[in-house]
């Protein structure tokens, strides 16, 4: 069978989908997913430089990144996203392994990141339990599944969680930086200099791989982009209206949390909420109650952040299961009534709740464990990207008579050049983040790691690369289970869905109204 052609099993599924995202939608969702708010604390722990690095990846990441997926978004609409894309580009196996290290950085990263700092902040702002107790425990544990149930229901009605949870965290963050301006008119700054915004290769190499990890993932919606009702028109003024919120989303806060809180007394698990609650002051004796409220919202804005990224990435898995990617097709059904990949929810659900209780059990503190699985997190997503980003390249070569309804102002070697320019970004931090430490000791910085992680080295890289591990075993056994999907009679003749639709990748004609 072509990589080209979808399996009978895929085509089949494509008809429980409901069309029911509107540009609307689809900004919320990628903002409700892509904007990290949990990792603002741990990224500008490393000082004012953080701004400044942050700035650089906007203009030469970020803007060349979404460039290049406003371009393949809108013109390769087929249901699954990355997935689809990797298996035109260079076939089922690479798309297999890009597909596998997308979908399970979020399990990973919603049950070892963002339960530990919802646990957190519960803890510390609302109501205060033991880390480690059955309390915290069964606080994870119900954070893990509210979000899977958000991925659960139909799109229709689960698409307004990931909205209401965008539309929170844009407020949050507004009231916190139009607070952060009044307490500086009344208590002045944090001791910050012009110089300390100066660039340091030591900043660099700690900061990239988190800046990326937050940069990245506007793509994403292009998971659910068979229920899109229009997206060669909507996803690229998706893309854009979503990056230029996530950059002011990153970078105002980030200067807002370095004006008001000493560098060194900035911890990564609760950096944010600490100048939120610094700041607060300026409210006298309602600062502590707001700030309970605020630890309410900031949780939910997790969760809801967590539902976004298991609607999403979770389709692409399922489709990739039933291209006979990833085992015998199990995984690969979408519910006829919901129109969603209800076994796949499950089973992020399941490995979630799992690296969870692994993560528990690592010695450290919570901020370490946080750092640690954050860390994780980033190193699969950034790695998958290694092979996205070529594919996304090749695919303006390969088939250059679809008809793109954005296209890029430049040529295919300008075009390559801004693939090849986000390719080396991605290289640096997935280096960084699954060997950190090493390339600064080849620059002969120093580099105390147990000080920098609470975790000593050989704990870390048994925890990334034992991880990395596991997830190729499973992806080369889901491949191999997945030959009697891909074995199958092949779909139905083609229809006109949109330009690079699954059912023909061909397709010329495009609805961009």
């Amino acid at each position: 069978m072509s990589d080209n052609t979808p399996t009978a099993l895929a085509d089949e599924q494509t008809q429980h989908l409901q069309k029911s995202l509107g540009r609307f939608d689809i900004v919320f969702l990628i903002v409700a997913a892509v904007v990290s708010v949990e990792v603002l604390g741990q990224v500008s722990t490393f000082g004012a430089e953080t701004f400044t690095w942050a700035l650089v990846l906007a203009v030469f990441f970020l803007l060349p990144y979404g460039l290049i997926f406003a371009e393949i978004g809108s013109t390769f609409t087929g249901e699954g996203g990355v997935y689809v894309w990797v298996r035109r580009a260079f076939g089922r196996p690479l798309a297999a392994l890009a597909s596998l290290l997308t979908w399970v950085t979020q399990p990973v990263w919603v049950g070892g990141s963002m339960a530990f700092i919802a646990a957190e902040t519960w803890n510390h702002y609302v109501t205060a339990f033991e880390e480690g107790s059955v309390t915290d425990y069964l606080f994870k544990l119900v954070f893990i599944w509210l979000t899977v149930l958000a991925a659960v229901v139909s799109l229709a009605r689960g698409k307004w969680i990931p909205t209401v949870g965008a539309f929170l965290k844009i407020v949050f963050l507004l009231f916190f930086l139009v607070t952060t301006g009044i307490y500086a008119a009344k208590n002045g700054f944090a001791g910050i200099s012009a110089g300390d915004f100066s660039p340091t290769l030591t900043g660099l190499l700690g900061v990239t791989p988190l800046l990326l990890f937050s940069y990245l993932g506007f793509e994403s919606g292009n998971s659910a982009a068979g229920e899109m009702k229009n997206p060669a028109r909507d996803v690229p003024i998706s893309i854009a209206r979503a990056c230029a919120i996530a950059a002011a989303s990153y970078l105002l806060p980030i200067f807002a949390i370095l004006l008001v809180v000493p560098a060194d007394d900035i911890t990564g698990v609760g950096g944010l909420l600490e100048a939120v609650a610094t700041v607060y002051s300026v409210y006298g004796p309602a600062a502590p109650a707001m700030l309970t409220v605020t630890g309410v919202i900031f949780a939910v804005i997790l969760m809801t952040q967590g539902a976004a990224w298991m609607i999403i990435s979770d389709r692409m898995q399922a489709m990739a299961a039933a291209d006979g990617a990833f085992f015998g097709g199990f995984f690969g059904r979408f519910h006829p009534r919901l129109g969603t990949p209800v076994r796949v929810n499950f089973l992020s659900g399941l490995v979630a709740t799992v690296f969870m209780i692994a993560a528990m059990q690592i010695t450290g503190s919570g901020g370490s464990i946080f750092a640690v699985v954050l860390t994780i997190s980033i190193s699969t997503f950034l790695l998958s990207y290694l092979i996205v980003i070529p594919s996304a390249v090749r695919l303006r070569t390969r088939f250059p008579d679809v008809v793109r309804p954005f296209r890029v102002p430049t040529a295919n070697a300008g075009f390559r050049v801004l693939g090849i320019l986000c390719f080396t970004w991605v290289l640096l931090g997935s280096w960084v983040a699954v060997f950190p430490g090493t390339l600064e000791s080849v620059f002969g910085l120093d580099y105390d790691f147990e000080e920098i992680w609470g975790v000593s080295q050989g704990t870390f890289e048994l925890f990334t690369l034992g991880t990395l591990a596991v997830l190729a075993l499973l992806g080369a056994v889901g491949y191999v289970r997945g030959k009697s999907v891909r074995s199958a009679s092949g779909p139905r003749p083609a229809r006109e869905d949109g330009p690079g639709s699954e059912q023909d990748p061909d397709l010329v004609k495009a609805d961009v109204r």
